[in-house]
């Protein structure tokens, strides 16, 4: 079971293992780029998230609660940092025209182009949002988190995340209305 492997890597760490910190950085370091990248927009600032959020566990590693999931303690710290940066830096940048954001591998030219138009296309609505609308999707949407999980990492209740994952996925529906099949 990946959680009694994660406390495995967890007391290894407490006791200076560097292997199992090596691991656990492989294991969480694309969710959490990728979750800081949907918050941020950015992938340098996406990349200094990602670092920040393994040198804080390691500061942090003996406030970790073992009841709760690994991923979701790590992803608290993640969601924090991201938005933490955004406030420091007051700004929104617009998105990096390099990072492919969906998978589009095997399929025709007029297909990639689509498909890669509607990926954009999405993420540019993403990040018109609130943080918090954007926090929310891209813990459930993009992360795949349980309402559970995500009430750990945001300190909610989970009827509360239920209804601003609700309340989220109207104002996206709204930007996005063009696209809906009629």
């Amino acid at each position: 079971m990946e959680t009694d492997d994660d406390q495995a890597l967890v007391d290894g760490c407490r006791n200076g293992d560097r292997a199992a910190f090596a691991t656990l950085v492989t294991r969480y370091q694309r969710p959490i780029y990728n979750a800081a990248y949907r918050v941020l927009g950015n992938a340098d600032d996406a990349s200094e998230v990602a670092q920040a959020v393994f040198l804080r566990n390691v500061e942090r590693l003996d406030d970790y609660d073992s009841q709760y999931r690994l991923f979701s303690w790590i992803y608290r710290i993640a969601i924090n940092e991201a938005i933490d940066l955004l406030r420091r830096n007051r700004r929104e940048e617009p998105l990096d025209e390099g990072i492919e954001l969906a998978d589009i591998d095997g399929a025709g030219p007029e297909d990639r182009y689509r498909d890669r138009q509607l990926s954009d296309r999405i993420q540019r609505a993403l990040m018109s949002m609130k943080v918090e609308d954007r926090v929310v999707l891209t813990l459930r949407h993009f992360s795949g988190l349980s309402y559970k999980d995500i009430a750990v990492v945001l300190h909610a209740e989970e009827k509360t995340v239920k209804s601003r994952l609700f309340e989220a996925r109207q104002r996206m529906g709204e930007l996005l209305a063009d696209l809906r099949i009629r």
